[in-house]
């Protein structure tokens, strides 16, 4: 294998983060390997931009991400920061679930305080503030998760769609998913290495699109050491949840290549 060969796609929370405290600890060494072999580490979240470059700083990579499940791709042309959208305004996403809400009992980020965050996800009260604002997609959660088939439909009619996080639903474009923004950048990468091998790693159904997208698809089990229902020709399946799980399929994938 040759350096340059391979461009990586990561799903955060459950994958490169672990569920319960968000560490990617277990996966420093990877990331590292990654960096010394110029090897794109591409990140693919229900986050938001500002949550992704946060992030990033810590990493300390500047690569291309993909935020709100598809909603946008950030990239950097002469430093600065450029996007390309592909969902709807956080505006139209939001009218629809205040017409909803009340009926089915759901609580979207908007409705819920600062403190209330932090005890759905655990985050640090910083980085919580920075996750409730959203762009291009709202989480929710909704008390009878029964009814969500009822909502599904109601969405439908106004061009949205919802999908299940780690933690929360999703509601956003139905035209938006993480497997379109991948196919973009995977065009863009391949424009300058056609033998380009792609790797994606995710734990949930929203990563499904990225997985489906990919060459290698690197399936991670969840913080409850289960798989989600996802099966695809030569799908690798993670040993561990969590960034330890992240770190070892890309050992195996990686093999002989640090050789």
């Amino acid at each position: 294998m040759e350096r340059n060969s391979f461009v990586v796609f990561t799903d955060l929370d459950g994958s490169l983060l672990n569920h319960d405290d968000y560490s990617f600890d277990d996966a420093r060494e990877m990331i590292e390997f990654l960096k010394e072999n110029s090897i794109p580490l591409i990140i693919v979240t229900s986050k938001t931009k500002d949550e992704v470059l946060r992030l990033q700083k810590l990493l300390k990579i500047d690569y291309p991400f993909i935020v709100e499940n598809g909603a946008a791709i950030f990239f950097r042309e002469n430093k600065d920061l450029k996007e390309i959208t592909l969902g709807e305004s956080y505006k139209k996403i939001r009218a629809f679930i205040e017409k909803v809400k009340d009926k089915y009992e759901i609580k979207g980020f908007r409705d819920m305080s600062l403190d209330e965050i932090i005890a759905y996800t655990g985050l640090e009260e910083e980085i919580a503030r920075v996750s409730s604002k959203r762009e291009y997609s709202e989480p929710f959660l909704i008390k009878d998760e029964r009814k969500l088939s009822e909502v599904e439909k109601l969405a439908e009619k106004e061009g949205l769609k919802i999908m299940k996080g780690g933690r929360f639903y999703h509601c956003m474009s139905v035209n938006q998913d993480k497997g379109r923004a991948v196919d973009i950048l995977l065009n863009m990468y391949k424009r300058k290495n056609p033998k380009l091998k792609s790797i994606a790693l995710g734990d949930n159904y929203n990563d499904i699109p990225m997985l489906l997208r990919v060459d290698i698809p690197v399936l991670i089990p969840r913080y409850n050491h289960k798989f989600i229902d996802f099966d695809k020709e030569g799908l690798i399946r993670a040993k561990y949840p969590g960034s330890k799980g992240w770190s070892e399929a890309l050992e195996r994938i990686f093999d002989g290549f640090k050789r």
